[in-house]
C-alpha cells in the first residue's frame, strides 16, 4: 500500500484484487456471501427494488461487477461495469448497442477468430465494416466516418500492439466511440478507461478467472447512456451469467495478483528461452524488449500477459511438438493456472502459419516449464 501524509493510501493490486467487490462486513456473515439463485423475488406493490427479476438484476452479479470495476477503474465511482455469459456475448453487446444500419465500424483484421462471423451478421445489418491490423496503429487508415472503433491489444493471437491513446484521441476527434479488448492484458496489465476509451471489455473465461472452469465476460464504460444501451441488449437478448458462474469469478479474482504475476514473469522466460533457441522461431512476446512492439506496449501496459507465441516450420513439426510437451495441455483458450498450447491454424479462422503455436503459460514452475518446452523441441527436431 503506498500514499502521501494527509492523502488517502492508495491500495496495491494485490489489496485490491483480494478486497474488490466485497460487501461491507456483518458479524457472522461470510466475507464473500454465496451465489444467489433466484429467478424471482418477493415484489409488493411497485416495482422500485434493486432486484426485481432475475433476467435483469442478481446481488451475486453486483458484487462481481463491483469488484471489476474497481479493478479496470481504480478509485473512480463513475463507472459501470455489466456481466455477460462469455466473453463474446459481451463483446456482441457492445457492437450491437452502438451500431445502427448506416454506420460504419473498424475492427482489427488480425483479431480474435470469431470475428470474420461477427463481420457477416453485421453487415447484414447494413452496418459497414472496415478491417485494418493491429500493429504501426493502421487502423487510424479507415478510421474517418465511422461510428465505432474496436481495438484489440495486444492481439490474439499475433501479439501485435497498437498505441491506445494515440487511437483514442483520433478516434474522438472524428465523432467515434472506442472499444479495448482487454482480455489478454487483464485489468492488472492495462486500464483502457484510463487510457481514454469509453468501453473495456473483455472475457473473463481467460485469465481473469484463471482455472478454465468459467464462461464470462464483461464490459466497463463510464458514459451513463452508452452503458444503459448495452444493459438493454443484455436484457433483450438474456445473454446473463449464471449466480455460480458468477461467484466462481469473484473468488477466483482474490489470486489475480498472485497469478497475473507468476505467470507473466514465466511467460517471459519462455520466450526468452524460445529466443534463444538455435532455430529461429519468430518469437512474439510484447515483453521481450526487441519484441516490434515492445516500446508501445511499454508505455501503457505494467505487465505483458501470459500468452506467448512462435513458429515451428511445418505442421508435423508443430504436432510433434505439441505431442512431445509433458506439463503443458494442447487445448484451446488461454490465462489459466495450467499452461496450455495450440496449433492455432487447426481452427482456420486466423492467418497463421501452418506451424504457429500460440502457448499460454501458466502457474507451473518456470524452471520445469522451460525444460519441458526445449525439451519437446528438442525431440520434435529430430
Amino acid at each position: 500500500m503506498s500514499g502521501t501524509q494527509g492523502r488517502a493510501p492508495v491500495p496495491g493490486d494485490g489489496t485490491r484484487a483480494v478486497r474488490a467487490g466485497l460487501p461491507e462486513p456483518v458479524k457472522y456473515e461470510p466475507t464473500l456471501p454465496g451465489p444467489v439463485f433466484a429467478a424471482h423475488y418477493h415484489l409488493p406493490g411497485e416495482p422500485t427494488g434493486a432486484y426485481t427479476y432475475g433476467r435483469d438484476e442478481n446481488p451475486t452479479w453486483t458484487h462481481l461487477e463491483r469488484a471489476i470495476g474497481s479493478l479496470e477503474a481504480p478509485g473512480e465511482d463513475d463507472v459501470e461495469t455489466l456481466v455477460f455469459a462469455s466473453g463474446m456475448a459481451a463483446i456482441s453487446s457492445v457492437l450491437f448497442s452502438q451500431l445502427r444500419a448506416g454506420d460504419a465500424v473498424v475492427l482489427p483484421s488480425d483479431g480474435y477468430q470469431v470475428f470474420p462471423l461477427v463481420r457477416e451478421q453485421l453487415e447484414a445489418y447494413g452496418i459497414e465494416v472496415r478491417t485494418a491490423p493491429t500493429g504501426g496503429d493502421a487502423q487510424l487508415g479507415v478510421l474517418d466516418g465511422a461510428r465505432l472503433l474496436w481495438i484489440e491489444t495486444p492481439s490474439n493471437p499475433g501479439l501485435d500492439v497498437c498505441d491506445i491513446r494515440r487511437l483514442v484521441e483520433e478516434a474522438h476527434a472524428r465523432g467515434a466511440l472506442v472499444a479495448v479488448d482487454n482480455t489478454l492484458a487483464t485489468p492488472l496489465g492495462q486500464r483502457p478507461l484510463e487510457l481514454g476509451a469509453d468501453f473495456s471489455v473483455a472475457s473473463g473465461t481467460k485469465q481473469l478467472t484463471g482455472h478454465g472452469d468459467v464462461l464470462l465476460g464483461y464490459v466497463t464504460g463510464r458514459d451513463p447512456e452508452a452503458m444503459a444501451a448495452v444493459r438493454r441488449w443484455r436484457k433483450i437478448v438474456g445473454a446473463i451469467p449464471g449466480p455460480m458462474e458468477a461467484w466462481l469469478a469473484h473468488r477466483s479474482l482474490a489470486t489475480l495478483q498472485l497469478r497475473v504475476e507468476r505467470q507473466n514473469a514465466t511467460a517471459l522466460a519462455v520466450a526468452e528461452a524460445l529466443r534463444d533457441w538455435p532455430e529461429d522461431l519468430a518469437v512474439r512476446y510484447p515483453g521481450l524488449p526487441k519484441d516490434p512492439s515492445h516500446a508501445v506496449a511499454a508505455r501503457q501496459m505494467r505487465r505483458f500477459g501470459c500468452v506467448v507465441s512462435f513458429t515451428l516450420p511445418s505442421r508435423t513439426r508443430a504436432e510433434r511438438f505439441l505431442e512431445a510437451l509433458r506439463l503443458v495441455d494442447d487445448a484451446t483458450s488461454f490465462g489459466g493456472v495450467r499452461s496450455t498450447a495450440e496449433r492455432r491454424g487447426r481452427w482456420g479462422g486466423d492467418d497463421v502459419p501452418e506451424g504457429f503455436i500460440r502457448m499460454s503459460v501458466g502457474a507451473e514452475d518456470p524452471e520445469d516449464l522451460v525444460t519441458d518446452v526445449l525439451r519437446a523441441l528438442e525431440e520434435s527436431a529430430r
